[in-house]
């Protein structure tokens, strides 16, 4: 397929009902999941059912470097033996739903999720993180198109609807920082909604990071969600990862997606079987490249890789097929 050369004939402007966020990184950087903690945390009394403890561990998360830059630290991609884990939790509490027990009402097809976004600044400035709004809905208008299948690939169950935005300026929490106590306290402070809602946390970051997201679990705590670098929303100033695709990747990561080159080229790979294996992570757009022996190039144009926004243009019916899943498993309320 061709690629995603001209934004406009992809992508209509104006609201629309989705927004999550990714992390992304360019050619030439070393990129990184972040520290994987406890799949399981235990339950308090917070206001949404399935939400664990204000203070416990978040999933496992996946993070990406900035273009051009050097993380402090390459978390990289889960162990095969975090993916053993998380993929056993996946199988058990699909089980039990399905033997009806207490983990979830009537599994659903079609949803639609509640997206409150956090924009946080160091001040006034948009320098010290106050962008406009209209970024924010530009975003959501984005991750719209792309899970619909409007920018080439399958049309997914998914679709995104801002519920609000909330701006605090606190220079302690500017930059965020990937687990640190500060974003702790950030999450835990301004975290709504329940397990069915995405929280976006967007700001400057450290180290580098274009952003990271949790994976669901189980329980899921108050540290669960996405945070992205603001001006990797669209309109802004991250050259090559501009065009909100950010968010498109981040949500995949929430939603239960691997990325496409996790395990290599051995193993299960990614968990999904029409994603074809990919030896590492993809930068720029590498057009043709093929990294391992298993039928089928490099799936470059896939958002659960490292391309440019430009590049990156799919999901497949496999990885639609997991994120519904996972989401009937671990986030229908």
């Amino acid at each position: 397929m061709g690629l995603r050369q001209h934004l406009p004939t992809w992508r209509s402007a104006g609201v629309a009902s989705t927004s999550l966020a990714l992390m992304i990184s360019s050619a030439a950087v070393g990129v990184a999941a972040a520290p994987a903690a406890a799949l399981a945390a235990a339950p308090h009394g917070c206001a949404s059912a399935g939400t664990a403890a204000a203070g416990s561990a978040a999933a496992p998360a996946a993070a990406k470097v900035r273009a051009g830059g050097h993380a402090a630290k390459d978390p990289d991609s889960l162990t095969a033996a975090q993916v053993a884990q998380r993929e056993a939790d996946l199988a058990a509490t699909a089980a039990e739903r399905s033997r009806g027990k207490a983990l979830g009402p009537t599994l659903t097809a079609s949803i639609t999720v509640p997206v409150v976004v956090h924009v946080i600044q160091r001040d006034s400035t948009r320098a010290g993180g106050n962008i406009p709004d209209s970024m924010i809905t530009s975003q959501i208008s984005v991750l719209n198109q792309a899970y619909a299948g409007s920018t080439g690939g399958v049309a997914t169950a998914f679709g995104f609807q801002l519920q609000s935005i909330d701006r605090t300026v606190n220079p302690s929490w500017y930059p965020i920082v990937d687990g640190s106590s500060a974003e702790r306290a950030m999450k835990n402070a301004l975290h709504k909604g329940g397990k069915n809602t995405l929280n976006l946390y967007l700001g400057e970051l450290s180290d580098n990071l274009l952003g990271w997201a949790t994976f669901p679990t189980r329980n899921l705590s108050l540290q669960d969600g996405v945070v992205a670098l603001n001006e990797s929303l669209p309109g802004g100033t991250a050259t090559n990862y501009n065009q909100g695709d950010t968010g498109t990747h981040e949500i995949g990561h929430w939603l239960n997606l691997y990325h496409t080159f996790q395990g290599g080229c051995s193993g299960s790979g990614d968990q999904v079987s029409d994603t074809p294996a990919e030896a590492s992570a993809a930068y720029q757009c590498p057009t043709g490249r093929d990294t391992c022996s298993a039928p089928g190039t490099d799936p470059i144009h896939n958002f659960m890789d490292y391309t440019y926004d430009s590049c990156m243009y799919q999901f497949t019916a496999g990885q639609a097929s997991r994120m519904l899943s996972g989401w009937n498993t671990y986030r229908a309320s």
